[in-house]
């Protein structure tokens, strides 16, 4: 396969003004590069630089700048502490470039892809610690600070390819949403996914119900907590109806919202998974059947697996072109996070009905539950839970047992309704072996930018 560009549409497409729009700031293609092109005669030359990511132009000219120069791009969270800011600086060894999105200037692009292989994806590539990355995108595990995860334009590539074809996003669709752009969704799929397509892209600044609405856009990127907000409200919902796709991402969509979903704009949300290290690999299609607590198929190219399966149940792993280079600097984690037969170990728990549609249990560290010999999802007990008319938020997790193992314990945000009515309700919808032998009843669940809950973060039981 020949080099081509990486952002199709900034080399080669037709020109609009509204090309681009973040938080109510519009600019064309043209504009774009000559402030990009600022950014990348500033970092020419640099291993790596980082920027504080925030909605904004500016955020979104450093990006491709740092594409156009082929240097790698490390973006901080603008909410991140200090603490935190200082651990990725020092690892990636990058410094923050601040951004003038007046600024102009001509650069050469360098921004290509090489033809995907086997040993780059895998992350099993010589040379300098940033090989080949266009991105280093910081995740925390279970344990210890966050790692830098490198992601090629290989990879970018590959993926928002395979995207585009399972949900025919075009450069006549309008793309709207309002997610942090130092993550793999609101990032990679929201904004360089659009300026490969050639879509419009409408990033809201926050992703409010009424701002998802009034941009009047042909596809919705979002996160559970997103469609559950827009759900609530009825008049925001329906004016989604006019949309094309809905797309959920970043953590299981509960049942519950999806159904509502259906109910208000007339649209089934696709459902995709993947993780910072493996970008997208399974979705929904725009086409197919869309299912409540589904994932879809895998998209072109990827191949997967279920490790060790009980039941059907087991490790989901991976293996395909859109897969991370490796942690930073850390060749030890690079190295464990793969089988020794190659597959990317996911670490999230998983099943794949006969007809390859996958359904994601949840984390193998905190969501699979071993309780009096069962094997437990904390997903499906959460679902039932979100099932009950009083309940708005619902986490489970197994807290040691000295009989069972591990029990079932629910955390719920809701109103009007008692902890043994919940336990009934569940064992009702499900099995009684599924029921939460404890319910703890808080305010709000601690969560992440992405709206994804921080079990670890959870008051002990």
């Amino acid at each position: 396969m020949a080099d081509v560009p990486l952002l199709t549409a900034l080399h080669g497409a037709a020109d609009r003004a509204d090309a681009v729009t973040v938080d109510g700031r519009t600019c064309s293609y043209e504009d774009l590069l000559g402030a990009a092109g600022a950014v990348a005669r500033r970092v020419a030359g640099a291993e790596a630089f980082a920027v504080r990511a925030t909605a904004s132009l500016e955020t979104v000219a450093a990006v491709v700048g740092g594409l156009l120069a082929g240097v790698p791009v490390v973006p901080l969270a603008p909410d991140a502490g200090p603490a935190e800011n200082e651990h990725i600086l020092r690892d990636s060894g990058a410094q923050v470039v601040p951004v003038d999105f007046a600024e102009r200037a001509d650069f050469p692009a360098s921004a290509h892809i090489a033809a995907p292989n086997e040993e780059a994806a895998q992350g099993r590539t010589d040379g300098t610690p940033y090989r080949d990355a266009a991105l280093v995108l910081y995740t925390s595990g279970t344990t210890g600070p966050p790692k830098g995860v490198l992601i090629s334009r290989a990879a970018i590539a590959a993926d928002l390819d395979a995207l585009a074809q399972a949900w025919q996003w075009t450069a006549d669709d309008t793309l709207v949403h309002g997610l942090p752009l130092f993550h793999v969704h609101g990032l990679v799929l929201g904004v360089l996914g659009a300026l490969r397509t050639g879509s419009r892209l409408v990033h809201t600044g926050r992703p409010s119900p009424q701002a998802y609405a009034a941009a009047g856009g042909s596809l919705y990127f979002g996160v559970p907590t997103v469609w559950h907000r827009v759900a609530r409200d009825e008049v925001a919902a329906r004016a989604l109806s006019g949309a094309r796709l809905l797309v959920s991402g970043s953590a299981p969509l509960p049942a519950p919202v999806f159904r509502d979903l259906r109910a208000l704009t007339g649209h089934e949300p696709v459902e995709r998974y993947g993780m910072t290290e493996t970008l997208i690999t399974v979705s929904a299609r725009a086409a197919g059947e869309r299912r409540p607590g589904a994932v879809g198929s895998a998209l072109p190219g990827i191949a997967t697996r279920i490790a060790d399966p009980v039941d059907g149940v087991g490790e989901l792993q991976v293996q395909g072109p859109t897969l991370f280079g490796g942690y930073l600097g850390r060749p030890e984690a690079t190295a464990a996070s793969y089988t020794a037969d190659g597959w990317f170990r996911t670490g999230d728990i998983a099943s794949v009905e006969p007809d390859g549609t996958h359904r994601i249990v949840g984390r193998a560290s905190t969501d699979l539950i071993k309780s009096g010999g069962y094997r437990i999802g904390a997903g499906e007990v959460e679902n039932a839970l979100l099932g009950h008319p009083a309940v708005r938020e619902a986490a489970v997790v197994g807290a040691p047992h000295p009989d069972l193992g591990q029990e079932i314990v629910a955390y719920v945000v809701a109103d009007g309704v008692t902890a043994a009515e919940l336990t009934d309700f569940v064992a009702a919808q499900l099995s009684v072996h599924k029921r939460p032998r404890t319910v703890r009843f808080l305010a709000e669940l601690p969560r992440n930018a992405m709206g994804k809950p921080q079990k670890r973060l959870l008051p002990p039981v």
